[in-house]
C-alpha cells in the first residue's frame, strides 16, 4: 500500500468536510467574519496546492488528472475568497453566485482528490 496516497485521501476528506462546514457556519446565526474565512481558505489551500504540486513531481501515473484537480481547487478557492474580499472592501459581489460557485468547485476538487488517491493507492511511486 502506498502510504502517501492514503494520507492524501484522508487529507482530501478533511478538506471537503472543512469546506462544507465553513459554508454551513457562514449561513448560520453567528456568521464567521468574511475576511477571516477568505484568509483561512487562501492560506490552507495555498499550502495544499504547493504540497500537491510537489507530490505531483514525484509521480508519473495519472498526472493529468491530478493537475486538473489542483487547478480546480485553486480556481475554486480564488473565486470564493475574492468574492468575500469584494464584499468586505467594495461592498459588492465579484459577480452573482461567485462564492457558491467557487466553494462548490473547491468541494468537488477535494472529493476528486480523495477519489484519485483511493484509485491510485496501491500504485508505487517511482
Amino acid at each position: 500500500m502506498n502510504i502517501s496516497k492514503l494520507i492524501v485521501f484522508i487529507a482530501a476528506l478533511h478538506g471537503a468536510t472543512g469546506v462544507a462546514l465553513a459554508a454551513a457556519a457562514s449561513h448560520g446565526p453567528d456568521k464567521i467574519p468574511l475576511l477571516g474565512t477568505a484568509s483561512q481558505f487562501l492560506m490552507i489551500h495555498a499550502a495544499c496546492g504547493i504540497a500537491l504540486a510537489a507530490y505531483l513531481g514525484a509521480i508519473t501515473l495519472n498526472g493529468r488528472a491530478l493537475i486538473g484537480i489542483i487547478i480546480s481547487m485553486q480556481l475554486g478557492v480564488s473565486l470564493f475568497s475574492v468574492d468575500l474580499i469584494s464584499r468586505a472592501y467594495l461592498e459588492g459581489r465579484l459577480f452573482p453566485f461567485a462564492a457558491p460557485l467557487g466553494g462548490g468547485l473547491t468541494l468537488v476538487a477535494w472529493i476528486a482528490l480523495a477519489l484519485w488517491s483511493l484509485l491510485n493507492i496501491r500504485q508505487k511511486i517511482i
